[in-house]
């Protein structure tokens, strides 16, 4: 979770700290005094783009500062390893973000300077800012499908994934009979240049290394003259020239003389000397022998050396054409084999190659058929589960439709798939679309919920969705930003409450300007607007609790402080707020036995 954040320099806050709660924390304040510059530090905590007009007048740089508390083994903790980043002695994990002025923004995490998309990969594992963006976001087919699959869990995610994996040698299959179809000709000639290539490399036969072991032979047998000369001399200054000299001078009788004065005396040193001095001769001996041996093989052969230039420019002959060296002609030769084996445009080929693409496209479509299948129970159990949380969203007459219905297409589609009977497009998440309609009220008809819902209605059927998909969500803190938008009366009341029931499975953080939302918070922190220097707006946060808290909740009810109206108001909310949750405290520990065996009663139905 996020356990603490510090901003600097960010639009109209100055210097501030944000202690946050592991459960749910709001964040209140006048309108125009910064509360969305929390959000903005969030997402620029996030890896967001940066925005040097968000820089505080007057400052060089805005400086977002962010720590995670994370477990050794989580997510965030791996994206933070593969980064090279460390976590502190209490697994703490800081993430820094700063724009300067001029626009240029850096990152670091764990004490490192990352690139900006590892902040976002980190953000992917542990941070999930819900806004106005967000909203619309929901309004691609795209996102409306990833939400009914975030559902569905391991119902959808299993056939997909065999989905997923026979699409992808189907595609290859077809891709290939394709190109061998459409470019025959073209390959045949190709196919004719490799196997000329290959038949000119097999008649001169190169072996690996060859070329280089050529080009040491022939230098021994153009210099064997001065090779035996040189190799001649050392071998007498190692063994002498017994025979035609009994009395020349050699390394190897000096060594034997100086042996055979050590060996005659009794003191220790020498005698050891003497042993060293036999090691040496060893030594000496083979020397002398491999000399012997090298001059026996050294020949100047004539013939020979004729031989190996003549094969040093058949192999010539290959490097000026394939390769450097012939290493690298025997790794071309490898290489257009495989090439030719992809290039068989001959009948046989082409209808095994039909046969196969067949086979993959009928595997292809049961699986298909699963996830579709799979798409409709889930759809019937989302929408059911997000109308009953509507109507405690005074939104009671309303339901959602998740409707899942194939796309069709036509021949010319290269991703064309025939299931059932029809033709349809086979793209990397399935042969659906899937769309959220919203019915407003009884007898209205299904509308695609950017036509049928308001700002607000969008709002609450995005949390709605957001409380049923708590369970599936993996993500640790949540952040909504004026989630209660265009709300009062009795649904804020009903917002505050599902967002601290989201806040006893995941950190929740909000911005928000409602009295109902915030009186649930187990945190509340305001921003203050005031002036700074040069009669610049200079904004503070601070915690408020009590006493302080029932001002600030009488301020967001009546704009002012000190009524007693506001304030009796205030507390009732907080006694209300406090009451109900303490009721769900009492019931939780039964309702979480609920959930595990199957009361969210979607995760039951999903697991049977």
């Amino acid at each position: 979770m996020l356990a603490e954040m510090h901003i600097q320099g960010l639009g109209v806050i100055d210097d501030a700290t944000l202690d946050l709660h592991p459960g749910l924390t709001v964040v209140t304040g006048e309108t125009g005094a910064g509360k969305t510059m929390v959000v903005t530090g969030l997402h620029l905590l996030g890896g967001g783009r940066a925005d040097s007009s968000r820089v505080r007048s007057g400052a060089a740089r805005a400086v977002v500062e962010g720590r995670f508390e994370t477990a050794e083994d989580s997510p965030a903790a791996e994206v933070a390893a593969d980064a090279g980043a460390d976590l502190d002695d209490d697994n703490g994990l800081i993430a820094v973000r700063s724009v300067s002025a001029d626009g240029r923004s850096r990152a670091h995490l764990g004490g490192r300077s990352v690139p900006n998309a590892v902040l976002s990969e980190l953000a992917e594992q542990a941070l999930a800012v819900h806004g106005q963006n967000d909203q619309l976001r929901l309004l691609r087919s795209a996102e409306q499908r990833a939400v009914l699959d975030r559902f569905a869990g391991s119902d959808v995610a299993g056939p997909l994934a065999e989905y997923r994996r026979v699409r992808a040698e189907w595609a290859d299959t077809v891709r290939e009979l394709t190109e061998r179809t459409e470019r025959s000709r073209e390959l045949a000639r190709e196919a004719d240049l490799l196997r000329h290539g290959l038949s000119e490399i097999a008649a001169v036969a190169p072996e690996r290394g060859e070329d280089a072991a050529l080009v040491e032979e022939a230098r021994r047998l153009a210099d064997a003259d001065q090779l035996r000369d040189t190799a001649t001399g050392a071998q007498t200054a190692v063994s002498g020239l017994a025979e035609a000299d009994p009395d020349s001078v050699s390394a190897l009788g000096l060594v034997g003389e100086a042996r055979r004065l050590l060996g005659g005396t009794e003191d220790p040193v020498l005698r050891d000397l003497e042993s060293r001095l036999a090691e040496s001769a060893a030594v000496l001996a083979d020397v002398g022998a491999e000399l012997s041996g090298y001059l026996d093989r050294l020949d100047a052969d004539p013939a020979r050396l004729e031989q190996v230039l003549a094969r040093q420019a058949e192999l010539k002959q290959l490097t000026k054409k394939y390769a450097a060296d012939v290493d690298g002609v025997l790794a071309w030769a490898a290489d257009a084999e495989e090439q030719l084996a992809g290039m068989d445009t001959s009948e046989e080929a082409l209808a095994a190659l039909a046969a196969r693409r067949d086979e993959l496209a009928a595997e292809l479509a049961g699986h298909a058929q699963d996830v579709s299948d799979a798409r409709l129970r889930a759809a019937t159990e989302l929408a059911a589960a997000v109308t009953e949380e509507l109507a405690g969203l005074a939104m009671a007459q309303a339901e959602l439709d998740v409707v899942v219905h194939p796309r069709e297409t036509d021949e010319s589609d290269p991703a064309a798939l025939t299931v059932r009977g029809r033709r349809l497009h086979a793209g990397p998440e399935g042969v659906d679309e899937v769309e959220l309609r919203l019915i407003a009220h009884s007898g209205a008809p299904p509308l695609p919920i950017h036509k049928g819902a308001s700002g607000g209605e969008l709002s609450r059927v995005m949390l709605g969705l957001e409380v049923v998909l708590a369970d599936a969500d993996t993500v640790p803190t949540l952040v909504f930003d004026e989630v209660d938008a265009g709300v009062g009366g009795r649904a804020a009341v009903e917002i505050g409450r599902r967002l601290a029931r989201l806040a006893r499975t995941h950190q929740v953080i909000v911005v928000t300007h409602l009295p109902q939302v915030a009186a649930y918070a187990d945190r509340h922190l305001v921003v203050d607007k005031g002036s700074g220097e040069g009669g610049l707006t200079r904004s503070d946060v601070r915690m408020v609790a009590d006493e302080e808290r029932v001002v600030e909740l009488a301020r967001m009810l009546a704009g002012l402080e000190s009524t007693e109206t506001g304030r009796a108001h205030a507390e009732e909310l907080l006694e209300t707020a406090l009451a109900h949750k303490a009721e769900r405290q009492v019931s939780g520990r039964t309702d979480q036995d609920g959930k595990r065996s199957g009361g969210a009663a979607a995760g039951r139905r999903r697991r049977s």
